[in-house]
């Protein structure tokens, strides 16, 4: 007969392995901070670059399925429960987007162009993937 502690890690590696052990630690640190955080208590207002970074965040983090980690990260940044308007986000960070680079968070079409442009100054032996789609960051006009 199989002992405790055999038990427990044969329990934690099956859990590993199809990923849920992840989940389940995720959701209960959201749930210890949606326990321990406090609505009530006003926040300092966050500013505007602040608010532009932490909703590209938000982007990227709905987009990968990580729910856990962005209801934590929504409740300790304080960013507005209604998203913004990814338009609006776009015009704000000077970003020109395609038809195709609108399927992928805009934090990977800057990500796409920091590369692009550090491609130029590579060495030819590096590889360099694109990230897909096409995206244009106005330098002259960004924050």
């Amino acid at each position: 007969m199989a002992t405790v502690a055999e038990l427990k890690a044969a329990l934690k590696e099956a859990l590993g392995r199809s990923g849920a052990l992840g989940q389940v630690r995720a959701r209960v640190r959201a749930e210890v901070f949606a326990a321990l955080d406090d609505p009530g208590e006003p926040r300092p207002a966050a500013p505007r670059e602040t608010l532009l970074l932490n909703e590209l965040i938000r982007e990227y983090l709905q987009f990968q399925r990580f729910h856990c980690s962005a209801s934590v990260f929504l409740a300790e940044s304080g960013q507005p429960e209604i998203p913004l308007d990814r338009d609006f986000l776009a015009k704000e960070l000077h970003v020109v987007e395609d038809t195709s680079s609108r399927s992928v968070p805009l934090l990977y079409g800057i990500l796409t162009q920091l590369l692009q442009g550090s491609e130029e100054k590579a060495p030819p032996h590096v590889p360099q993937r694109p990230l897909g789609g096409t995206f244009k960051v106005d330098h002259q006009k960004a924050i």
